[in-house]
């Protein structure tokens, strides 16, 4: 059984539908790229995904033993949370929450988790540092690691490069390909930047107008991506 599959989703708030005939499933392993217009419903399916939203249609359905509280989530950024006043490790160990169940204090299985993705993500010499004080991309491997605590199974996120520079990103791009590839984690990426979701993901989904699923062979050679790119809506 597909770890994750959404049959017919119509995804939107407030009643008001912003997306519908969703309909793509997502394997252990996978990569699949999250690729459409400003405004397509791409954050908005996320966020139903994880269940901070309910779906307006369709329905969700996991597999593995996947549950909701086992899936590590990465949002965009505001500019209150970069400010955030919290050391390197609180936040990281943070990521350890939904797993706490009726505990109140973090227990050393906890610890161990956050000290061993914080130095997977090569983070180590940051541990004491105050998360305000870091560059963006410094950060954005402080808020994976606090994501790969939460998991081992899927990993969700919703544009993790917005903001950085070109070696940051391609640093942070390495990353995550090396979680899936050598790590086994699933990865799905809302992402706008179409040369880097052609070159890591294995699936695309394009939620744009038609909605297309399928390889990223398949999506090069699709109508939805030829219109896409001629759109010039490669950010």
């Amino acid at each position: 059984m597909a770890l994750l599959t959404c049959r017919d989703l119509s995804l939107g708030y407030d009643g008001r539908v912003i997306a519908h005939g969703i309909n793509f499933s997502v394997e252990s392993g996978d990569y699949l790229c999250v690729v459409g217009e400003n405004g397509s419903g791409k954050s908005t399916l996320m966020k139903t995904i994880l269940g901070l939203l309910p779906p307006i249609g369709g329905e969700i359905v996991t597999g593995d033993g996947l549950k909701h509280t086992e899936i590590g989530y990465l949002p965009q950024q505001t500019e209150v949370q970069k400010d955030f006043p919290a050391s390197v490790w609180e936040i990281v160990l943070s990521g350890c929450g939904n797993r706490m169940g009726s505990r109140p204090f973090y227990n050393k299985e906890d610890k161990e988790r956050a000290r061993s993705n914080i130095e997977r993500m090569r983070i180590s010499h940051l541990v004491k540092r105050c998360y305000r004080e870091l560059s963006g991309g410094q950060q954005q491997r402080v808020l994976l690691a606090r994501a790969l605590c939460a998991t081992t199974k899927l990993l969700v996120l919703d544009e993790p490069v917005a903001g950085l520079d070109p070696v940051v990103t391609a640093e942070m791009y390495e990353l995550i390909d090396e979680l899936n590839k050598k790590d086994g984690i699933t990865v799905i990426m809302i992402s706008h930047d179409i040369a880097a979701a052609l070159k890591y993901a294995d699936h695309i989904l394009h939620v744009s107008g038609n909605v297309f699923f399928g390889t990223t062979e398949e999506y090069k050679n699709s109508g939805e991506a030829l219109a896409f790119l001629k759109g010039g809506e490669n950010k």
